[in-house]
């Protein structure tokens, strides 16, 4: 996902009703109306509920949604004394942030402050005074305010009044309760009440580093629950993946917040279910909850039990398994790293050379002969080093169950005119019910997603992801997974798709200041900042490394994740090894989304993981700035805002981009913003400006003011043009390009915007389809598109470009851009542009492992060898000039690194035509086409020319030309 103006979580007023409410859910906000497109991927689950959060049982009644409206008034001034007290406890607004001490943002002025506790959740108001309280503590104000280390862990609440909790009280039992906290007057009345969020005097007393899930021994197994704030739970046990009796149902022990069982050796292979009876802040009462356990490793097909699964097991090891971290392929350092994003459905449910039963499954990847395998390998031969596959783990959506699946007959589709809107009619129909999502939706963090597996119960899930592990290291490809620790899809505790929020409720989940779940990732955010959340997301990060052997890990909206946890996850892995773990974890590299919004934003929940607050981490995270500068505008802009690839001043495409003078300003600073890119966007690499100033990469700024570097050294950034979020590379060319240019010129935009990602220093990413042109009809937001839209043909015959327009609700506003685009058959590339797509990608890939000068390893090495030519005000416009200079053995300055070339230079000509320039620099070199460039069937690139002389350079339009300097044999 992109950074955004996301919109803050509504707020509402609410008319008082006729009645009591029957349950808290009819005052819950929806989730953002606003979502980013890149965002609003996240909040997909339609049914009969479209808001987890408002869960109901089925006698419930649901509250008109019309009446919901935007504003931080709880209720209408009109509203009597007595309704506001009822409703009051609908909120959470006070926070119990360690055992003495309670925060509450309210003026008490003479009244006294008092903690209510009711164990049956019976308390209410009658005649403005607190009833049905089992317990009533007088609660003092703190003269001193709130210690610094909860204004540390809570920012947000710094400036709440703090009222001092009397010693000696029973806090953990009264944990167990509804509570309140209210303000009563001299009479005894109440003035003020709500309710309380209690995560921080849980992370003071129940914070605990024991073992948790299943664990298997010889003649037991035991199950360990953390839920301190449950009344009781139970385990059901059963034999089967679905219906039936329990086997038995065991009542757990509770001990400091950890319950547990010990069962006979015969539950292993069985399924179990816990019944958590807790306070729920969502209905305001005590429910019996039916969830999974947090720590499931295995399901069923239904994901409605956890499958009892000894990862122990040798039957859960394919032939190899434990020696496969002595096959992996070998990773010298993380500056050696190129990416290539797959999803698993897209790779092989289009692919014929793969078996029916095998496709769209993890299976697939294990066909050494189907055509996506073979794709595979030849991006391993040329350098790709690691396959990042999309989500992975127990996702909503997508039936487990195959046979459950609707879908819309292709022939039919392929019938349907190019630009008709029928194709994406019959596609959205069924797009619930059929067996495509991206899987942003996780359920369960530490499952394998059953849809993929050839049978979603038992063992079959996790033998088969194994398999697809082994087969991708075998042809030289490691894996990292797509993780989403930054929001659930479930809350609540009727949802089938909540699971932590019905075992701690309220704990799991990050709430507002009036308690209401957050959703600025257009879901439930998590909250990392609390001690189990942390823990068990580095506990399922171990679990994925240690069990599955797992390479890497990309982050999801990483900038809603503390960064504390993110240095803690980069450690805990990389003291893994092979002796004590089975893996290396030394070689696992980590990166995500470090963008900054919502409530995390600026550190508004403490120290976040967002591109700025990461450097000097060695977490990598996406480079925004370099992709907006290649293609122009943003995400969230309009599409025909074009940039330095894309035509911005040099071959207008009609839409007003401003004057001449401020599109010639506009190319000038992207290109400043793709050269500090090319650098690594490291904050203290020095390049002269569009205005002849020496600057750092930190003092270049974006229209916003931002700077454009973050990174403090090489592998903090991850340079990228497209990815899964938005139009594909090829889609985004042929809107932003003009109309009337051919085909082949929108096709060598495509190759010049991934040699600018491939030829950077820093982490090359790579959208799977890229390097084949891949379309995707246009469609911005294919999370839910089917495979239709989705489709990859590695057999290089189409692109999937002209399948109808896209989907209506992400894309019907751009339609009259789209229906011209693709009724016109020129926009179309044939066989043979995809095969110069594919030769030219490889090319660039063997370019950069040619010489160790495009993977720099430190900051400095890249200060004092990458230099920039053709910069200045007297630069050409459209033209990136970057020299990478290497020592020589024995001569003082620079060490050598390239045994082969001393001297490198890249040139990139974005303009529509061929563009000739001295570069005084680059006199008296003996500088040659690289070999790669010289073999190839790229005519054009192998016109390019150089004259030593005068150091004039000649390079084709829209080109990407590599010369080097060999060393004297």
């Amino acid at each position: 996902m992109f950074p955004s103006l996301a919109s803050s979580t509504p707020l509402f007023i609410l008319s008082s009703p006729a009645s009591p409410p029957t349950s808290i859910a009819q005052f819950l906000p929806p989730p953002p109306v606003s979502c980013p497109s890149s965002l609003s991927r996240r909040r997909v689950i339609p049914g009969p509920n479209p808001h987890p959060l408002l869960s109901l049982p089925s006698h419930s009644t649901t509250f008109p949604r019309h009446l919901i409206r935007c504003s931080s008034m709880s209720v209408s001034e009109s509203t009597s004394t007595t309704t506001q007290l009822r409703d009051s406890l609908l909120y959470s607004r006070a926070y119990w942030v360690s055992e003495s001490t309670i925060a509450w943002n309210v003026d008490v002025g003479d009244d006294s402050c008092y903690l209510f506790a009711s164990k049956s959740a019976t308390l209410s108001f009658t005649d403005d005074k607190v009833r049905g309280e089992d317990v009533k503590i007088k609660l003092e104000e703190d003269s001193e305010g709130l210690p610094e280390n909860v204004t540390e862990k809570f920012p947000h609440i710094q400036d709440y009044l703090a009222f001092k909790v009397p010693p000696g009280l029973d806090t953990k039992t009264l944990l167990k309760c509804q509570l309140a906290v209210a303000a009563l007057n001299s009479d005894g009345k109440c003035t003020n009440a709500t309710g309380l969020q209690l995560p921080g005097v849980l992370d003071e007393l129940f914070s605990y580093n024991g073992p948790l899930g299943a664990l298997f021994f010889e003649e037991s197994v035991l199950l360990y629950l953390w839920a301190p704030t449950a009344q009781a739970v139970r385990a059901c046990i059963y034999r089967d993946p679905s219906g039936g009796d329990p086997l038995e149902i065991v009542q757990l022990e509770e001990v400091n917040g950890v319950w547990s069982t010990e069962g006979p050796k015969r539950w292993e292979g069985c399924y179990y279910v816990y019944e958590v009876s807790v306070y729920h802040p969502c209905t305001l009462r005590v429910e019996k909850c039916h969830a999974n356990d947090p720590y499931a490793r295995g399901l069923s097909s239904d994901g409605k039990r956890t499958f009892l699964v000894n990862f122990d097991s040798d039957r859960l090891k394919p032939e190899g398994w434990d020696n496969l971290a002595n096959e992996k392929p070998e990773i010298h350092s993380f500056s050696d790293i190129s990416i290539y994003e797959l999803h698993i459905r897209d790779f092989s449910a289009n692919d014929h050379t793969v078996p029916p039963e095998f496709r769209g499954c993890y299976l697939a990847f294990t066909l050494q002969g189907s055509s996506g395998v073979l794709h595979l390998k030849k991006l391993s031969d040329a350098g790709i080093t690691h396959v990042h596959l999309l989500p992975t783990f127990q996702f909503a959506g997508v039936d487990d169950e195959k046979e459950n699946w609707k879908c819309v007959d292709t022939k039919i589709l392929e019938q349907l005119p190019p630009d008709s809107d029928e194709q994406q009619a019959l596609i959205t129909a069924i797009q619930n019910d059929d067996g495509y999502n991206w899987g942003y939706n996780p359920v369960l963090w530490g499952v394998p997603k059953g849809s993929y597996a050839s049978n979603p119960n038992g063992p079959c899930r996790i033998i088969e992801f194994r398999k697809m592990i082994q087969a991708l290291n075998r042809i030289g490809l490691r894996v990292v997974l797509d993780v989403v620790y930054n929001h659930l899809q479930g809350s609540g505790p009727f949802d089938d798709n909540s699971v932590l929020d019905k075992i701690v409720p309220g704990y799991y989940l990050r709430r507002n200041t009036d308690g209401f779940i957050e959703h600025s990732t257009c879901m439930n955010n998590t909250a990392s900042e609390h001690v189990m959340v942390e823990r068990l997301i580095l506990d399922d990060l171990l679990h994925w490394a240690i069990h599955h052997k797992v390479d890497g890990f990309r982050f999801d909206l990483m900038g809603h994740i503390m960064k504390s946890t993110m240095v803690k996850a980069k450690d805990a892995l990389h003291s893994l090894t092979k002796e004590r773990d089975g893996i290396d974890g030394s070689s696992i590299y980590i990166y995500g989304e470090g963008w900054d919004f919502g409530e995390v934003a600026k550190n508004g929940r403490g120290v976040n993981a967002s591109q700025f607050n990461l450097g000097g981490t060695g977490i990598g995270s996406f480079n925004d700035r370099i992709r907006d500068a290649i293609l122009g505008g943003s995400p969230f802009g309009h599409p025909l805002q074009q940039g330095f690839a894309t035509g911005l001043l040099l071959q207008p495409n009609g839409h007003d981009q401003g004057t001449e003078a401020v599109s010639e300003c506009m190319l000038a600073v992207a290109k400043d913003h793709i050269q500090v890119g090319m650098a690594a966007n490291l904050r203290d690499f020095v390049i002269t400006s569009y205005q002849g100033e020496e600057v750092k990469g930190s003092e270049v700024l974006t229209h916003d003011g931002t700077p454009v570097a973050y990174a403090l050294c090489s592998t903090e950034t991850v340079n990228y043009v497209s990815a899964h979020d938005n139009e594909t590379l090829f889609d985004i060319v042929s809107l932003k390009t003009p109309k009337e240019i051919s085909v082949d010129e929108r096709c060598r935009i495509n190759h010049l915007a991934t040699g600018v990602i491939a030829l950077s220093q820093g982490i090359p990413f790579f959208h799977s389809g890229d390097e084949i042109l891949r379309s995707k009809s246009l469609d911005r937001d294919s999370y839910n598109s089917g495979d239709w839209f989705n489709r990859l043909d590695f057999t290089y015959n189409s692109n999937n470009w002209g399948v109808g327009l896209p989907p209506k609700e992400k894309n019907e506003k751009n339609w009259p851009l789209i229906k011209p685009r693709l009724a016109d058959p020129s926009f179309k590339p044939q066989r043979v542009h995809i095969l110069a797509a594919v030769d030219n990608f490889l090319n660039l890939l063997r370019i950069r492992y040619s010489s160790p000068l495009f993977r720099l390893r430190t900051a400095n090495a890249i200060q004092e060898r990458v230099h920039f030519h053709n910069t200045g005000p007297s630069g050409a416009p459209g033209v990136i000039v970057m020299s990478i200079q290497d020592g020589h053995e024995g001569v003082p300055g620079l060490s050598q690194l390239d045994p082969t070339y001393s001297y490198i230079v890249v040139i990139i000509n974005a303009c529509p035509t061929k563009v000739s320039f001295a570069c005084p620099a680059l006199r008296t070199r003996t500088l040659k086409l690289h070999p790669v460039q010289a073999m190839s069937t790229d005519e054009l690139v192998k016109s390019s020319t150089y004259e030593a002389s005068s150091g004039c350079l000649a390079v084709p339009p829209r080109t990407t030309v590599v010369f080097v300097e060999p060393r004297e044999v």
